[in-house]
């Protein structure tokens, strides 16, 4: 039980990875926890995410239809590709490992936490990377990201009652530290021990004792910082975050150290929406409406298997010439198109973006006679007459001309132009499977920094050169909940 003199937990950041951390530090028994986050709203990218939480293996997969799902650690580093294969020292290869390892043994726990708490998580996709469906959504409109921050939200405050506090529009600045006997045996000196923040509130600078865990997202937004420093050559292409700096300066100044910046995924498919088409801030376009069945085209014509990796996908497309610029933004022309049967499996976002005039409705008859015998081509092999040229070998709940052999002239189909964009940041803070951060390079003797935990796109090394659609959700919750837990432990133990 909490000593009434141990002091709080402090999560920094109000997206999916802070709210678990939170939630488990209070279920660890922390007396209090504040939860800092800097806009006025909480919920971070993470209550935008539209595909789902991946999870293997789990009740809602049919292992009848597809087998127990054992393959999900393989996906994962199969995704990671040349950073983890090409790290030639093993302690290196090791950590990496033990990271996704770490993430993929904990994602089965983490849909049935989330399910416990009353998230509906019944529908599962194959989003591209994955070689079986994995990918945890509700049967209902609200989406995946949406439904489970307002769970668990509503949950915080419910359970947490006085102990749970939670501040917005507060800006942590730095991490208060304090110099302590280095407990390695192997050293004679000092170490540096998180104690606390200093944040604003809106504009007063305030202080907090206790242990921190940190959660605010990646440096995807951050356009002219972060982003610009590591990967100029992105400059120009729209992103789904929105613009605000990284936090990843207020970490290093505490001695923590940065892996694998330069990884920033290019998501394949953002909605360019007609009414405005130069703004750089877009909508993405959930990788599950391909996992349901929808296809890529390119002047009428197939470019890509589209549950290819996202890597592998948005390289198909910017090979392709691109569009003309508008308001400085480099796109592609590439349609979106969703049969009766993908939309039907995808009806709560596709009403969404119909609403929002990113999709539009077109009968079989109105489209040109290019992309009428691409759809023709398709559906034969779907209806396994022949391979595909591009490798796809799952077709999600595509059925336009799979019965009766012809496309039915008067079915409509969904369309809509999308373009690759910035995404996902898959660089961070060097951090181990307990969460803590590390002020040590990766690989090398573990030198965690007393007081300080992390979780979600803030950290790095788990998903070396790209991550899979689905992880981003499931990495905040393994993690920020062995983030909370290690946190109020920590909490309890310096009681007074």
């Amino acid at each position: 039980m909490a000593s009434p003199n141990s002091p709080p937990v402090i999560v920094v950041g109000a997206g999916l990875a802070g709210l678990s951390a939170a939630y488990a530090a209070l279920q660890a028994g922390a007396m209090s926890v504040y939860l800092l986050e800097q806009a006025a709203k909480p919920g971070g990218n993470s209550i935008k995410a539209s595909s789902g939480i991946n999870g293997a293996p789990t009740r809602f997969q049919n292992a009848a239809k597809y087998g127990v799902d054992q393959s999900f650690w393989d996906d994962t580093v199969r995704s990671a590709g040349s950073r983890l294969q090409a790290s030639v020292a093993a302690p290196i290869k090791k950590h990496r490992q033990g990271l996704i390892s770490t993430l993929t043994d904990g994602s089965a726990a983490a849909i049935d936490f989330l399910v416990d708490l009353g998230v509906d998580l019944s529908v599962v996709a194959q989003l591209g990377g994955h070689s079986k469906p994995r990918t945890h959504r509700g049967a209902g409109k609200t989406p995946p990201g949406a439904s489970i921050v307002t769970t668990l939200l509503a949950k915080l405050k419910e359970q947490g009652g006085d102990r749970f506090n939670l501040v917005t529009e507060a800006e942590v600045t730095k991490l208060l530290v304090a110099t302590t006997p280095n407990s390695n045996t192997n050293t004679n000196n000092h170490q540096q021990a998180v104690t606390g923040v200093e944040y604003r509130h809106p504009s007063h600078p305030l202080t907090l004792s206790g242990p921190v865990v940190f959660a605010t997202g990646g440096f995807g937004g951050d356009t002219h910082g972060l982003l610009a420093q590591y990967r100029p050559d992105l400059d120009g292409l729209p992103s789904t975050n929105d613009p605000r700096p990284g936090a990843h300066g207020v970490l290093t100044a505490a001695g923590a150290r940065l892996v694998d910046m330069v990884s920033v995924q290019i998501h394949p498919t953002g909605f360019v929406d007609p009414a405005g088409p130069g703004v750089a801030l877009k909508f993405l376009a959930a990788e599950m409406l391909r996992g349901e069945g929808g296809i890529l085209l390119h002047a009428g014509r197939r470019v890509v298997n589209e549950l290819e990796t996202r890597e592998h996908t948005s390289g198909a497309i910017m090979a392709l010439p691109p569009a003309e610029e508008v308001g400085g933004l480099r796109q592609w022309d590439v349609q979106l198109l969703l049969d009766p049967g993908a939309t039907e499996a995808a009806a709560g976002h596709v009403g969404f973006y119909l609403w929002k005039g990113l999709l539009q409705k077109k009968k079989v008859r109105e489209l040109d006679e290019t992309t009428r015998q691409t759809l023709r081509d398709y559906a034969a092999v779907v209806r396994g007459e022949k391979k595909d040229d591009l490798g796809r070998v799952a077709f999600g709940h595509w059925r336009l001309g799979v019965e009766g052999g012809d496309l039915d002239e008067e079915a409509e189909v969904c369309i809509g132009r999308v373009t690759p964009i910035v995404h996902f940041t898959m660089g961070g803070v060097v951090f181990n499977e307990q969460a803590q951060v590390l002020s040590s390079e990766l690989g090398e003797d573990e030198k965690p920094i007393p007081g300080l935990w992390a979780a979600g796109e803030i950290t790095g090394g788990i998903h070396g050169d790209n991550r899979l659609g689905g992880s981003s959700l499931l990495e905040c919750v393994v993690f920020g909940r062995i983030a909370g837990e290690q946190a109020a432990r920590a909490a309890l133990n310096t009681a007074g």
